[in-house]
């Protein structure tokens, strides 16, 4: 029988030299900051830094070695982090002290991510550590997050082959009278064997992602809560999103939103099928969605603002007479048309109202122009791509077209 420290799990481990890039990148805004340090508690940032998802702790300081304290699973740890100093700790309470043993002082102001943080979780940190002051330090993160590496890049066109792969398999999946929750479970259980990870973070508090969204014709229409222009019925109203029990049909827009993530990193692809002829007037549509995909790679460039891109959009869906069913219908129409991607469903940038911040060479965006037409269906596409400076580089390879299938 296998000791428990024998390395079971595949561990497809971050390289030292990249672990060290990200850490000495943090240490330098920690510097501008003026913090003497970081605690990062969530699991994506952990897994950016540290290389492992295990519970734990990762204090860094604003200069000399990280210090990974685990809580649950130590000997995994061992096998999945680069990085020099990995203890094992019981609890929370003892950080204090364990960094005062390992020669790190006690922070004066350091930071922690107020984003993901709640606030009873946030007193009990307050009152471990009485005498430091601590203050947000998640938007800094999630802005060195939203630059990816050649190494992240990767990584990430390996989870874009896994999305070409499940849209070539909705071909076989997809068939006429079929429900959509029966089609979604195939597509899914495809998308594990092939090695789909299963589960997907997101930032946005309340939220979460599974695989992504099945959806055929008028019942795709149906509005939700979600923070995203697609609704769906869903199995239930506890869940109220997504694929339900209504059966496919011939001549309907069919719309397959997945997300396909692997070791670690997301992939966002949205593809529209037909059984059959899709009708003129949302063939017309989704054309036109093409053309804003089109009109988007011209103006995400580096240094590009995201709102104004945004408004610059919205125009062109304005003038051509699409805007009440540009993503979504009615009065709460999602503000935005793409969003950042990697460990998370929703890094930064957002191609969103109001939005400021100036893309840069390395971002990844999931641009996802739709139309939802209450009573026939959604139109439009989704790809993940990277912003070069000749504007972006798709990660996936599946046509944009309508994939048009036999009745």
């Amino acid at each position: 029988m296998p000791s428990i420290s024998t390395p079971l799990c595949h561990s497809d481990k971050l390289p030292e030299s990249e672990a060290c890039r990200r850490i000495k990148i943090f240490q330098k805004t920690l510097a501008e900051r003026g913090l003497d340090g970081a605690l990062i508690i969530d699991r994506a940032d952990l897994f950016y830094f540290s290389g492992t998802g295990q519970q734990g702790w990762l204090y860094v300081p604003v200069e000399g070695d990280p210090l990974l304290m685990i809580f649950k699973e130590f000997s995994r740890t061992l096998n999945e982090s680069p990085l020099k100093f990995i203890i094992s700790l019981s609890g929370s309470k003892k950080i204090p002290q364990t960094l005062t043993a390992h020669g790190i002082a006690p922070p004066r102001r350091f930071g922690m991510e107020f984003d993901i943080l709640p606030v009873a979780i946030f007193r009990q940190y307050e009152a471990i550590f009485d005498k430091s002051d601590i203050v947000d330090i998640s938007t800094e993160i999630r802005l060195q997050r939203a630059v990816k590496s050649a190494f992240e890049i990767e990584k990430m066109r390996e989870s874009a082959a896994g999305s070409d792969a499940l849209h070539e398999k909705s071909k076989e999946i997809l068939q006429a009278g079929k429900s959509e929750l029966a089609a979604a479970g195939e597509l899914e259980g495809y998308a594990r064997s092939i090695g789909h990870q299963g589960i997907m973070k997101m930032r946005l508090f309340n939220s979460g992602m599974s695989f992504g969204h099945l959806m055929g014709g008028a019942s795709a229409a149906v509005p939700s809560y979600a923070p995203t222009p697609n609704g769906g019925c869903g199995s239930s109203s506890a869940t109220g999103l997504g694929a339900g029990f209504h059966p496919l049909e011939k001549n309907v827009p069919i719309i397959v939103d997945y997300a396909f993530a692997s070791n670690g990193y997301i992939s966002d692809q949205t593809r529209i099928f037909c059984i059959g002829k899709l009708p003129d007037d949302l063939q017309r549509g989704h054309d036109f969605m093409l053309e804003i995909q089109e009109m988007a790679s011209g103006l995400c460039l580096p240094g590009a603002i995201t709102g104004e891109i945004y408004q610059q959009l919205v125009e062109a869906v304005q003038k051509k007479g699409w805007a009440d069913y540009f993503m979504g219908a009615g009065e709460r129409q999602i503000r935005f048309i793409g969003h950042g991607t990697g460990l998370e469903l929703d890094e930064f940038p957002f191609i969103a109202l109001n939005q400021k911040l100036p893309l840069a060479a390395g971002m990844t965006l999931a641009l996802e122009p739709k139309l939802i037409i209450p009573g026939k269906g959604i139109v439009g596409i989704e790809n993940t791509n990277v912003i070069t400076e000749n504007g972006f580089e798709p990660l996936g390879h599946f046509p944009n077209e309508v994939c048009v299938l036999p009745s």
